[in-house]
């Protein structure tokens, strides 16, 4: 979509949002204006930020961008909430119309008018808030069958989109590892979405990466934006900061006690559900990922999407760890990804795999999480 269908879109759809608010604003003259005011400036910075990089230069492309996604996660609340106002209305006229005296339609109208714009902007100031702050620490035991005593207690930090680009910089990221590491894991993994954006733009606000620590290292899977970012750059500039990329593969994890004889435990990862669309050669195959693993090893993947449940079943695995959903990131998507994905958020069973969704540790697009807050887990594996 070009800049011009863009800004026709965004017009558009503010114009409606105007329509149905500002004449019922009529007894509320300084509301009508700032309102007007408001809409006037974010369908005009909405496309100008999500153009920005091809519009400006940096630091004004920086700038541009920050506006406009503000705009989005704002304008996202005052149109769903426009959407409702307007279905209300449809059913109050519904029941006016049964019975001419029961309702005070002029009321509604005026009262629901100025609740939208107030419940936008408060969503909108949480979402923010919610989403700048650095992520909590979930704490999550996963039960495996017959797990050895050497691995009970096995523990992996996992972080997940959180998507380093226009609004997410090196101190946004830097606080993350700092709190990643008083976690003092086994394993730290990473499952996507890291990045938005191309090595030559964003390396420096992804080396504090270099700095996490755990007992066996940093592992890291690509997710689809990896693919829109220039994925094998970011593989060659991740594996130079000494993570370990895996691409349909895995390691074996030494033995958490000297001496046991106990199973091992093989950490595998996969690439992208959809990288086969952006490069055959890595076609996402989490049966590949185990091919001369120990036959009798505990086996965890890490895959971004949690589509990849139903070969990673297949395969054998005993635990899955992924991202991707942002849990919805706010209303009403929150809603929305069950359609797409199998799992939403949170510990699930797929036959005798589980599956860990995290709903990321950063954000996407608008710097906004409302219902669905950020976060960094902490598994941990236990006996069934």
């Amino acid at each position: 979509m070009n800049f011009l269908m863009l800004s026709g879109l965004s017009a558009l759809l503010h114009g409606y949002v105007a329509f149905r608010l500002i004449p019922d604003l009529a007894a509320f003259p300084a509301a009508r204006l700032v309102l007007g005011g408001v809409l006037i400036a974010s369908a005009l910075l909405i496309p100008l930020g999500l153009m920005a990089r091809r519009l400006a230069a940096p630091p004004l492309a920086d700038r541009l961008s920050w506006a406009g996604l503000l705009c989005m996660g704002l304008f996202s609340s005052l149109m769903v909430l426009t959407l409702l106002r307007d279905a209300a209305s449809a059913v109050l006229w519904g029941v006016h119309f049964l019975a001419p005296d029961g309702l005070a339609l002029a009321e509604w109208r005026g009262a629901s008018a100025q609740a939208v714009p107030l419940l936008g902007g408060l969503a909108t100031l949480l979402g923010f808030w919610n989403a700048r702050r650095t992520a909590a620490v979930v704490r999550v035991d996963v039960p495996i069958q017959d797990l050895p005593a050497a691995w009970h207690g096995f523990t992996v930090a996992q972080i997940s989109d959180i998507h380093v680009g226009p609004t997410i910089r090196q101190h946004y990221l830097r606080r993350i590892v700092e709190r990643v590491n008083t976690l003092g894991a086994d394993v730290v993994a990473i499952t996507g979405d890291l990045v938005d954006g191309r090595v030559s733009e964003l390396a420096a606000h992804v080396a504090p990466l270099a700095d996490l620590r755990s007992r066996h290292g940093t592992f890291f899977v690509t997710g689809n934006h990896e693919y829109y970012s220039g994925a094998q750059a970011w593989i060659d500039e991740l594996r130079r900061l000494g993570l370990t990329v895996l691409l349909n593969e895995h390691v074996v994890i030494a033995q958490a006690a000297a001496g046991d004889a106990g199973r091992p435990l093989v950490l595998a990862g996969v690439t992208d559900f959809s990288a086969g669309h952006f490069d055959p050669a890595q076609r996402s195959d989490p049966a590949a990922a185990l091919l001369g693993a120990p036959a009798d090893a505990v086996r965890v993947l890490l895959a971004h999407q949690p589509r990849s449940a139903a070969a990673a079943a297949e395969a054998g695995f005993d635990l899955q760890l992924s991202g991707h959903t942002h849990g919805g990131q706010f209303y009403p998507w929150t809603w929305f990804v069950r359609l797409q994905q199998p799992f939403t958020a949170g510990l699930h069973q797929w036959g005798t795999l589980w599956v860990y969704t995290s709903r990321g540790t950063g954000y996407w697009g608008p710097p906004k999480r409302f219902g669905a807050p950020s976060e960094i887990t902490c598994v941990r594996l236990v006996a069934a």
